[in-house]
């Protein structure tokens, strides 16, 4: 190790030389910096494999439940030839997504054990894609395959979520058709993989006509006609009885086959003020319409809940900017698109990342600054960190990872460990500067007696790290993004920063020493 740190020395001197060398490693780092952080994907938190996948299906408005449960028994048979599926459970009637109705299903995809998993055909972005296929030979239902969310209770699905706003409150049909003339342009973007809304006015309906004057006039209450269309259509809650050491709740409903058609109402009667049963027909008139299952507001907004997913090579981030994008032509003056659940908290988040670097910088050059007494020698050490940030951007880029939450926490984690290996240098060629040495010769034995330790902790860190790389399993995806960030970093922050840290050091002393009133006497150095 000796023979290396003469070699390391003699290097250290060279570069002092050859001053032009040190500027150019800067600059490309810069250059590193930029090119890897404009086209590495942008993300907020990983999509994890859970072993899970969900699937959310909708059939045409008003399918009944039993064309529900056919569609899915084939699925189901399907599912059951898929390669790294182990089982899967569908339940009709109720979506995600969309909440409940009799067109919609949802299931739940069990996957093989990750071990079992290991080849890429089996990962769950290769099924997620084998699933679509089957979905396709599958008419008359729309099929969607997602991953469970990667933080729980924000949101049903990984991907994006938003909702389309009305702001002027107009009318629901102009709401869906904006919405999906919104959505079939937003799929033609290669960062879509899909977008969906379960919102939709072509639902068979039927608008009850109360003749409200008609039914004063027999001294039928108005409350008395819809507690009784509550009782016999839909249901009501009577009361409790406990059985077998169980408690049971009883519920007052006609029988399905007294409630199956518009003529069934004429068996409906409702008590007059004469006390005598009048049919409810007499009061009530229906009219088929079509219109939205359900009625959702945010921020006061008539909305359109949309679900997607960014394509195969794209991240959430620029799925996002795609949506931004579109809605910025496709949508009228009077809608806008608001994000909710996890892809909020990511737009949130990007501007204070931003912040907290700048603030941890600033916070490490103040205290440097007290600990050397001067403004100038702190920047010795804030200028040697870009070389290490090159190295996570790049690493984080050749691995093909995005730039998400795991991917910051490695970055802000990384400058506090390149700052520690620029301290020990600068740090120790104060020391040799104050005892007399000139600014080289401080420099280099600075360099010299501090390049062990640094390698010593720097690649004990790296080797510890490794693991995190080459993670499988339950959040794999983030320890691969923090493991990989921090790894490329230290590697080449500490490679390039024990060359680059020493003569940093000798620019920012002289300066230090040009604009001081401080002198100190140099002897000669036996190096």
């Amino acid at each position: 190790f000796d023979v290396t740190t003469q070699r390391y020395a003699r290097s250290v001197t060279f570069l002092y030389r050859h001053k032009w060398i040190t500027p150019v490693i800067l600059l490309a780092s810069a250059a590193g910096i930029y090119w890897a952080a404009t086209t590495t994907p942008t993300g907020f938190v990983p999509t994890e494999d859970r072993g899970m996948i969900f699937a959310n299906i909708e059939l045409p408005p008003g399918a009944t439940l039993d064309r529900t449960v056919e569609v899915t028994k084939g699925l189901n048979r399907k599912l059951e030839q898929v390669d790294g599926v182990r089982g899967a459970s569908l339940i009709n009637g109720f979506s995600l997504i969309s909440g409940a109705g009799s067109n919609f299903s949802l299931g739940f995809i069990r996957l093989d054990p990750w071990d079992e998993r290991k080849a890429d055909s089996l990962s769950v972005s290769a099924i997620t894609a084998k699933l679509f296929q089957i979905a396709a030979g599958i008419p008359g239902a729309n099929m969607v395959f997602f991953a469970p969310p990667s933080v729980p209770g924000f949101g049903v699905s990984s991907g994006f979520e938003m909702n389309v706003l009305d702001r002027f409150g107009g009318d629901f049909n102009e709401l869906d058709r904006v919405t999906r003339e919104f959505l079939g342009q937003l799929m033609q973007r290669p960062e879509i993989l899909y977008a969906q809304s379960a919102f939709n006015t072509n639902y068979p309906q039927f608008e009850m006509d109360i003749n409200v004057s008609k039914a004063k006039e027999a001294g039928v209450s108005i409350s008395d006609i819809f507690g009784t269309l509550q009782g016999y259509i839909g249901s009501v809650y009577a009361a409790d009885f406990a059985r077998f050491g169980k408690q049971y709740r009883v519920y007052v409903q006609a029988l399905p086959e007294d409630r199956a058609s518009v003529n069934d109402l004429n068996a409906l009667f409702v008590r007059n003020a004469n006390r005598e049963m009048a049919p409810i027909t007499e009061f009530v008139t229906l009219k088929r319409v079509y219109g939205p299952q359900s009625v959702t507001r945010y921020n006061l907004f008539n909305s359109a809940d949309v679900n997607g997913a960014p394509a195969p090579g794209y991240s959430t981030g620029d799925a996002i900017a795609a949506v931004q994008e579109v809605s910025a032509t496709a949508l009228p003056n009077n809608y806008m698109v608001d994000f909710t659940g996890l892809t909020r908290e990511e737009i949130s988040a990007g501007n204070q990342t931003t912040f907290i670097i700048i603030l941890c910088i600033v916070f490490i050059y103040f205290i440097l600054a007290a600990q050397y007494e001067s403004y100038m020698i702190p920047f010795a050490v804030l200028f040697s960190l870009p070389v290490g940030v090159m190295g996570a951007y790049v690493s984080t880029k050749l691995a093909g990872l995005e730039v998400n939450i795991y991917f910051q926490i490695a970055l802000i984690m990384l400058l506090g460990l390149l700052a520690k290996n620029a301290i020990l240098i600068v740090e120790f060629a104060l020391q040799r500067r104050r005892a007399g040495y000139t600014i080289l010769d401080a420099a280099v034995e600075g360099a010299k007696v501090r390049l062990r330790p640094i390698l010593m902790t720097s690649f004990a860190f790296i080797i510890g790290l490794l693991p995190l790389v080459f993670a499988a399993g339950v959040g794999a995806a983030g320890n691969n993004s923090i493991g990989t960030g921090a790894v490329g970093g230290l590697l080449i922050g500490t490679v390039l920063g024990v060359f680059v840290i020493p003569i940093l050091y000798i620019l920012f002393q002289w300066l230090h020493e040009k604009f001081s009133r401080n002198t100190i006497k140099e002897t000669p150095a036996q190096l």
